[in-house]
């Protein structure tokens, strides 16, 4: 394999590609053996990942530039083309359910890629591949407003993420003004993103009720693979963080203004965990990098393989530039059997929050593509994906030193903290997108009340320090996923809980690394719950589990809490 930069990226003939895929559906239903028939599958998985690869490549390099005309037309080309596929893909599924050698396609491949065909099947229809080509349209329309926006700010464009750097500094003042500047750049835009939500929202209903759906939400279960537990036991779990989550994070809140020596902690001041300030990597993007590979070598044989995997290719963006894409991600390349980490580093923590939490990511993907025959079983759920993630992140603590010097022991702390406190706003989007989609016919006023009552029911503690726009509700619109991925958010409080589990298992002494390396290689060849199982790692849904959660973080915390 070539670095990710000079990788060839060629357009795919789909039409081409449509008439190889029926010459191979052909082939598997004469098939004569089981070997035959698993032949010509196994030539169609490959078809499709050829696709995927250069989808991925194409992506990938259009997020790094989001005003590069050439992969910006490659991306419109995959927006209006890919959905089309939808039928062509729904006649092999068919075939593959109804094969005669199913069992031993079962026995290699696992039942769980059955199931998710079967329920697939009824997603499969050619009245949503207009609809869907038009949803693809509006969320890159999305990305484009938000990568877009930047501010001038203390002799620097900022751009949202550059504006959050700032609301970290010991100086209240600059916080502040980082704040008014971050939250007046989202108003600017607000009446865009409120007409592209709505449009998202009503193309959404009528995709489920084309489907044959009562609602958004019946679908987006089912097609987000959630099979094992539903809206109801969602929000069960809601209640729980609310019960036993959310009054230890408001105690922890407290205890920060306190810290800090405010009277009232805004918004503006959650980030600062300490007075002087918190602590800040040591080194420029390519020395964080090499930093992660040693310690990539020191924590497993397997992870220092990895990341010189990573490393040799090129597989990474971590400098945040104009016109970037907001976040960070990590994406795969099945033809190469290669991940891709994509983040924006700004110079505080967060960069080893991400550096971490994407390896995880990608280091699963690595791992499991070398185990696994087809691309479809390397990833789960996002439930399950998570805390591959996640997980990362608490077993990078003993690396520390090298990335913040003395200042590690504070890291660790706000770390753990964060990771908790964030649990509240997690649950806090998912009600959101669950009031929202109950009642379709909502507006933008409704979506602020929405948010609102529901940030006050499970984040008392949320100020904006009077800011008209965001006391009023406004907050909402800078979570990204509520545009581009709905209702994938409760997936990180989901496998937060799971990733505490691993930790604890390896503060007791445990085989914390085994459960994680297996959890990895299952990829997502079982369903939630029997991945879970398998792993060792307890159903985060029960409320016991929860309460569980929180008693261990709050022992712990006094544990990392600095001393002096």
């Amino acid at each position: 394999m070539e670095k990710f930069k000079d990788l060839e990226y060629k357009r795919p003939d789909l039409n081409a590609l449509k008439k190889d895929v029926a010459a191979m559906l052909r082939q598997f239903k004469k098939a004569q053996t089981f070997e035959e028939a698993d032949e010509a599958f196994l030539k169609m998985q490959r078809v499709m990942e050829a696709v995927s690869t250069q989808y991925t490549i194409a992506y990938v390099r259009n997020t790094m530039n989001m005003k590069d005309e050439f992969y910006d037309a490659e991306i419109q080309f995959f927006n209006k083309e890919m959905p089309k596929l939808m039928m062509p893909m729904k006649k092999v599924n068919k075939a593959v359910l109804a094969s005669r050698f199913r069992p031993q396609m079962e026995e290699k491949y696992g039942s769980h890629m059955f199931k998710e065909s079967e329920i697939q099947q009824q997603f499969m229809k050619a009245s949503v591949i207009l609809p869907s080509i038009k949803e693809n349209q509006l969320t890159t329309e999305y990305s484009k407003t938000a990568a877009s926006c930047s501010v001038e700010f203390m002799g620097e464009t900022c751009n949202f993420y550059g504006l959050l750097k700032h609301m970290q500094v010991p100086d209240r003042a600059e916080r502040k003004a980082a704040f008014d500047a971050w939250a007046d750049l989202y108003e600017s835009v607000s009446g865009k993103l409120d007409a592209q939500y709505g449009q998202l929202v009503k193309l959404r209903c009528s995709i489920a009720k084309k489907l044959g759906f009562n609602s958004f939400i019946d679908y987006v279960y089912l097609a987000r693979g959630r099979y094992d537990y539903d809206a109801a036991k969602a929000a069960e779990f809601r209640e729980a963080v609310r019960q036993y989550i959310t009054p230890l994070c408001d105690r922890m809140y407290r205890e920060q203004a306190e810290r800090i020596g405010v009277d009232k902690l805004q918004w503006y001041d959650e980030d600062l965990i300490f007075p002087d300030g918190n602590a800040e990597p040591i080194g420029t993007p390519e020395e964080l990098t090499e930093k992660a590979r040693q310690m990539y070598h020191e924590m497993s044989p397997e992870t220092g393989e990895f990341f010189d995997f990573m490393t040799e290719h090129e597989l990474f963006d971590f400098v945040t530039r104009e016109n970037k894409h907001l976040g960070g991600y990590c994406t795969f390349m099945p033809d190469y059997k290669a991940p891709f980490i994509f983040s924006n580093f700004n110079g505080t923590s967060a960069d080893i929050d991400v550096l971490t939490h994407e390896a995880g990511h990608a280091f699963q993907a690595y791992y499991a593509s070398r185990r696994l025959p087809i691309q479809s079983l390397t990833g789960s759920t996002s439930e399950i994906n998570e805390i591959h993630s996640m997980t990362m992140e608490f077993f990078a603590y003993p690396y520390m030193e090298r990335f913040f010097g003395d200042k590690s022991d504070r890291y660790r702390y706000a770390h753990f903290i964060d990771a908790f406190r964030d649990i509240p706003y997690l649950v806090c989007v998912d009600e959101f997108q669950h009031r929202v989609f109950e009642d379709p016919a909502s507006g933008p006023a409704d979506w602020r009340r929405f948010w609102k009552e529901t940030e006050q029911k499970y984040m008392p503690w949320r100020s904006y320090d009077g800011n008209e726009f965001l006391e009023g509700g406004g907050f909402w619109m800078q979570k990204q996923h509520i545009f581009l991925y709905p209702f994938y958010y409760i997936d990180y409080a989901l496998a937060g809980l799971g990733a505490f589990s691993l930790y604890r298992k390896q503060l007791a002494g445990e085989d914390a690394w085994g459960s994680y390396i297996k959890l990895c290689g299952l990829g997502g060849k079982y369903g939630y719950f029997e991945t879970l199982e398998k792993a060792g790692i307890p159903v985060p849904l029960d409320p016991e589990t929860v309460k569980q959660t929180a008693e261990f973080v709050e022992k712990q915390a006094e544990i990392l809490k600095p001393k002096g």
